[in-house]
């Protein structure tokens, strides 16, 4: 979900529709599965919700709109109403989310669990309902669990991170999350459900240009050696069986599927791999361009003993992570092995050495000097592969490193409070939106009201999005501000009667205590 800046308002111009005031009041920009429309500037839900008063004041200056100065006011009046009143509703879930985190906080759980003196029934108890509550927020914010198919898919190509890197789940508890998933079974579980969850939200793209010498020359070595296996059919040995597969191969056209129910929505990727090379663009620079999840947050517990069970739960938020790196988010890595390329070009090498050493031994005078020259040179460019591979790995250590610290955007506490107020954010302009539309054009069906809007918000921003019409209709019904008239039609009352429905908020009556005068 992301919102436009404040400086993005007063570039606006100040002739505008009230319609086009209305939104842009809202700052309303939707999570949508399309890719991030890259002319907008974005800023964080926390940093919205401590804007909202400048922006209210930014806009309000600069409306000009065909309605009566009352009818301004008292929309304001209803923003600020629906914005407390959905507020308080998630104020006691939040607290409770809190509370119980603060019993798992890997920094300071234990002593706070120490403190309880809980039996270990009644703190399995209280780690469900931590889980729960996570669950329940994460729907609400969009975040859908990440998929076997689209892990695969994922990793089915290759971008800046060139070395196999795996998973050590010996670090790794199986069982929070294994008897969680037994006792709320979930569909479409990854195969590492039990170890730890990958959440994600959102579609975006990664560009990096670049001349990419060591990677051109990797791809012409691995299109050698897989032309010289075909040639010999050495790789009749290794081929597996396809498996058959009942949705579309997403790996054959490199597209990414952000959502199976919305086929419309893919990313190309472009990879050195499906480039051809040439002299030409051999020496010259290359824009690759790798499909990213715009929002990632990964949840698991580290490995206990059987005396000291390890009570934290780690929850990491990352951003606009390119597919084909994932593992950048992955818990506990190992370290990098040898790729099949290093493999190769060692063997190669070790072969060909022993080949011309006992050649050398075989003849009638053979030389000492030369069997020592050899030698040193075989074991000499044996040691250059492994450096150069050491090297490597440094290489890709520091990038796996800076990647981690420029793409993290919290842990912990501070994740589950971005995760609250993202919550809040969404549902209220789902709200608003909705009345809006109602208001300006009449009665409408769901169906009627859920095209509308996200017409609305393609007008205004150019992005397309998958509005939740039913749950915004029934939090405008818990409002008590629409109602349904003999044929299923939703209607909406006033604008003065909505404020009057909604009565004072807790927050309202704070600012008049503060701004009447001291008795």
């Amino acid at each position: 979900m992301c919102y436009l800046l404040a400086s993005e308002f007063e570039l606006m111009p100040r002739k505008t529709t009230f319609a086009t005031s209305v939104v842009r009041h809202l700052g309303l920009l939707l999570y949508a599965v399309a890719v991030p429309v890259a002319h907008y500037a974005l800023c964080t839900a926390g940093r919205w919700h401590h804007m909202l008063a400048e922006i209210h004041a930014c806009v309000t200056i600069t409306w000009i709109i065909q309605e009566h100065d009352v009818d301004r006011a008292e929309f304001l009046k209803l923003c600020k109403k629906i914005e407390y009143t959905v507020r308080a509703w998630y104020l006691l879930q939040f607290e409770d989310l809190m509370q119980l985190y603060s019993l798992f906080d890997p920094v300071s759980g234990e002593k706070r669990l120490e403190q309880q003196n809980l039996t270990p029934e009644e703190i399995e108890t209280l780690e469900f309902n931590f889980m729960t509550y996570l669950f329940q927020i994460m729907e609400k914010s969009n975040f859908k669990l990440l998929s076997d198919e689209e892990y695969d898919v994922a990793q089915s190509g290759k971008y800046l991170l060139n070395l196999p890197i795996k998973v050590d789940e010996s670090k790794l508890d199986s069982k929070l999350l294994a008897t969680y998933f037994k006792e709320h079974p979930h569909d479409n579980l990854p195969s590492f459900a039990n170890k730890y969850i990958i959440f994600r939200r959102g579609i975006g793209i990664d560009r990096t240009t670049d001349y990419f010498f060591m990677e051109k020359l990797d791809v012409i070595i691995s299109r050698a050696w897989s032309s010289l296996l075909r040639v010999t059919r050495i790789d009749r040995l290794f081929s597996k069986k396809p498996q058959v597969k009942s949705k579309k191969d997403t790996k054959k056209t490199d597209e990414i599927n952000e959502d199976l129910e919305e086929p419309e929505l893919f990313v190309e990727r472009i990879r050195l791999e499906k480039i051809e090379l040439s002299m030409r663009n051999l020496m010259s620079k290359m824009t690759i361009q790798e499909p990213t999840f715009d929002r990632m947050i990964v949840v698991y517990r580290r490995a206990g003993t059987k005396t000291k069970p390890d009570r934290g739960i780690f929850v990491k938020h990352f951003k606009n992570i390119p597919m084909a790196d994932m593992e950048i988010v992955l818990p506990e890595k190992k370290n990098p092995t040898l790729t099949p390329m290093d493999w190769v070009k060692f063997l190669i090498s070790a072969v060909i050495g022993l080949v011309t050493l006992f050649g050398s031994l075989e003849m009638p005078k053979a030389d000492i000097w030369v069997v020592i020259a050899i030698l040193s040179g075989v074991i000499g460019y044996c040691a250059k592969i492994y450096f150069t591979f050491q090297q490597n790995m440094t290489i890709y250590q520091n990038l796996i490193t800076k990647s981690m610290y420029d793409k993290q955007l919290d842990s912990g506490k501070g994740t589950l409070l971005h995760l609250c107020d993202d919550v809040i954010q969404q549902e209220v302009k789902e709200v608003i939106i909705s009345y809006y539309i109602l208001m300006e054009q009449g009665k409408a069906t769901e169906q009627d009201l859920d095209l509308r809007c996200e017409e609305l918000i393609k007008e205004e921003f150019g992005a397309e999005c998958n509005f939740d019409v039913r749950d915004a209709v029934k939090k405008l019904e818990r409002l008590g501000i629409v109602h349904r008239d003999s044929i299923g039609r939703i209607v909406c009352v006033s604008l003065k009667r909505a404020n009057e429905i909604l009565g004072n908020t807790t927050e309202e009556l704070v600012m008049r205590a503060q701004q009447s005068p001291a008795a």
